[in-house]
């Protein structure tokens, strides 16, 4: 956890003097929804679900948003005496709006239908900048999900959650989401904001190697 409050710290100390940095800050109470600008650093270990809260916390606090309860959509598997997680059951009912105040979803369901707003205009950072999406450099349009397209996590014994977020070696893999809804042509998991492809193990490099930064959506509660 001290490494997440470092990220956060920094990035708040380069807003004070960054002007630009400044002027993308979201209105307080504003935002309820954003890609994060920054993952772990360690892959697909982000310190399972608590640490990944704590991310999506410490990252809006630093941008200025003010206390609320975030979460991070992310789904795991069942374990010896923990159930599986499910991402859509995390976080609230909605609706959710970015940085700009543009709405992304007005629920549940609407998120998880082809009726939501999400694209690289509207999945935006903490900070209300742009994600780097295919043709840019470097592409890092792969966002960290563990789920099914309905926000649900999977039911069999292939790993698709870095072992629940807590794994960042050479196997398994984290099933990703393109926030971009864009991919290889004729391939119509590339449209998927949150089932589109399973990395290529769990390491920060195998990761970035299918384009991606170890990034993950985070969504109020409250």
């Amino acid at each position: 956890m001290v490494r997440i409050t470092s990220l956060a710290a920094a990035l708040a100390a380069m807003a004070s003097v960054c002007p630009a940095a400044q002027a993308q800050a979201p209105q307080p109470g504003q935002m309820t929804f954003f890609v994060t600008s920054i993952g772990s650093g360690r892959g697909g270990d982000l310190g399972g679900l608590a640490g990944a809260d704590a991310h999506c916390q410490s990252l809006a606090l630093a941008a200025g948003v003010g206390p609320r309860n975030w979460r991070a959509y992310l789904s795991t598997s069942a374990a010896p005496g923990t159930p599986a997680v499910n991402a859509r059951d995390r976080i609230g009912t909605g609706p959710w709006r970015n940085a700009q105040g543009v709405v992304i979803a007005r629920s549940v369901a609407e998120l998880h239908s082809d009726n939501n707003n999400l694209t690289k205009q509207t999945a935006l950072t903490e900070r209300g900048a742009v994600v780097n999406g295919r043709g840019d450099t470097p592409n890092t349009h792969d966002v960290l999900t563990g789920s099914q397209d309905d926000g649900t996590g999977f039911t069999g014994t292939e790993d698709r959650t870095c072992r629940n977020w807590t794994y960042g070696g050479a196997e398994g893999g984290a099933m990703l989401g393109h926030h971009d809804r864009m991919g290889l042509p004729n391939d119509p998991r590339a449209a998927s904001w949150n089932a589109s492809h399973v990395s290529r193990g769990c390491t920060q490099d195998g990761l970035r190697s299918t384009g991606g930064a170890g990034l993950f959506y985070c969504f109020a509660v409250d």
